[in-house]
């Protein structure tokens, strides 16, 4: 769940970006057929079996564009859900609902399909010791709602961003002339409290990253006989982290291998979204109302 802090100052602008993009002007289905104002209610309903996440982004959208909004969940983030089962309830003026309606459940979709296949993949490493990690392949400003996700789901979030930790890549290396000169360069630059991680491809690589005092060696799209040489040739001497096409098709094959880390791109990258619907809009009487009128209702 989202502090208050980190609502107002990360989430809110993402938020109210995603309600300019759909809004622009006026919504004009919506004012044709309700040009005043009028109290109303409205179901969220669940029509596939899943993982809820973002329920809380979900109500924000709704209370950013009318602050007397007020939802009524029967469920929380983490919670399994099955067809046709209500989670919410929403009121307010049917303006706002209508308004809100389309951006509440796409990041609702989108996040709850994320913590989904997260939990299913996260499923297929219990007991193994091996943490599973997402990566930075997310949807451009839809991090902070697709990374908590992924821990809603089971997993767990490797750097959030390119300021978050010092991950030398491919072209980082070759760019510095070599993965013992990248090593010893960001070592030389990034804070002692910074953990050095190298993606490496070879063998030869994960010699060189060794040699080097990498902290975590990442081993990207590596074959199974040459993780089993790069695991035994590390021996202890380094964290070690499995990277490149990791998706839940394939993901049981590293168990036993003795890695440290998972990351798959596929946790966010390829999630489908849960199939989830507000349905039933029908006028109440004092829908919504302030804060003071639902705190003496309570």
């Amino acid at each position: 769940m989202y502090d208050q802090v980190t609502l107002k100052l990360n989430a809110d602008p993402y938020i109210l970006s995603a309600l300019r993009e759909d809004i622009t002007s006026e919504d004009v289905s919506t004012n044709s057929v309700m040009p005043e104002p009028k109290p109303g209610e409205v179901e969220l309903i669940c029509k596939e079996e899943g993982i809820i996440c973002g329920l809380q982004i979900f109500e924000r959208v709704f209370t950013l564009l009318d602050d007397a909004v007020h939802v009524e969940f029967y469920v929380k983030d983490g919670d399994k859900v099955l067809p046709g089962q209500l989670m919410a309830k929403v009121q307010g003026d049917i303006r706002t609902l209508l308004c809100g309606e389309r951006t509440a459940l796409n990041y609702l979709q989108r996040m709850s399909g994320i913590a989904t296949y997260t939990n299913s993949v996260a499923k297929l490493l219990e007991g193994t010791g091996i943490k599973l990690l997402d990566t930075r392949k997310t949807t451009p400003n839809n991090r902070i709602f697709e990374k908590y996700a992924v821990r809603v789901g089971g997993g767990n979030n490797h750097r959030y961003n390119l300021s978050d930790g010092v991950l030398l890549k491919d072209n980082h290396i070759g760019a510095a002339g070599g993965v013992k000169k990248a090593v010893t360069a960001a070592r030389a630059y990034a804070p002692f409290v910074r953990k050095i991680e190298v993606e490496v491809e070879d063998l030869d690589m994960v010699k060189e990253a060794v040699e080097a005092g990498a902290d975590i060696i990442m081993l990207d799209n590596m074959d199974d006989l040459m993780l089993k040489e790069a695991v035994d040739y590390i021996d202890g001497r380094a964290e070690i982290e499995v990277s490149g096409n990791v998706t839940r098709e394939n993901i049981t094959r590293l168990a036993g291998l003795g890695v440290d880390y998972v990351s798959s791109g596929a946790l966010t990258h390829s999630a489908p979204i849960l199939d989830i619907s507000l349905k039933n809009l029908h006028p109440v009487e004092n829908a919504g109302g302030s804060e003071d009128e639902r705190g003496k209702k309570a």
